[in-house]
């Protein structure tokens, strides 16, 4: 699998998760705490293999345009791992409050998601031949794999 493709399938899983969690009601304490708990990990993981493999060559490669959408794209990660998703984690499920940060976190993320499936992901391809989309692919695919391993070993 691509790196595209990799990365458009992990946005799958996590705009379900989303809305997953985003039609549950305040009395679904379990179901949200083990969506939310499903949904940390894909952003974490999701998160890793983006900013340490895909964003580092799509900046090497291209150009002054090209890094400015590196640093956006991080910037975007940085707000919802250092400023939503802690918040919403320290927040009861049971509250109104839980269900108006996973309503912000929702349109983050699709905002985000949107953004690198229309502007950077083209952008890639036009970057990158298939052979380095694939090989960049399988990078992603075996620091995917550690993380996800990681995260059962703990």
């Amino acid at each position: 699998m691509n790196a595209i493709e990799l990365l458009v399938n992990d946005h799958k899983t996590v705009k379900k998760l989303l809305e997953e969690l985003s039609a549950t009601t305040e009395r679904a304490l379990k179901k949200r705490a083990e969506l939310l708990a499903r949904l940390e990990h894909e952003l974490q993981v999701h998160t890793a293999i983006e900013e340490d493999i895909l964003y580092p060559a799509l900046k090497q490669a291209g150009d002054k345009e090209d890094a400015k959408m590196y640093y956006e794209a991080k910037e975007e990660h940085r707000t919802v791992d250092a400023l939503v998703l802690p918040d919403l984690l320290h927040t009861q499920p049971d509250t109104l409050e839980f269900s108006g940060r996973v309503k912000v976190l929702k349109e983050l993320l699709e905002h985000h998601i949107e953004e690198e499936e229309s502007e950077l992901f083209p952008r890639a391809k036009e970057l990158f031949d298939k052979a380095m989309l694939d090989k960049l692919g399988q990078a992603m695919q075996a620091q995917k794999k550690l993380l996800k391993g990681d995260r059962r070993a703990a």
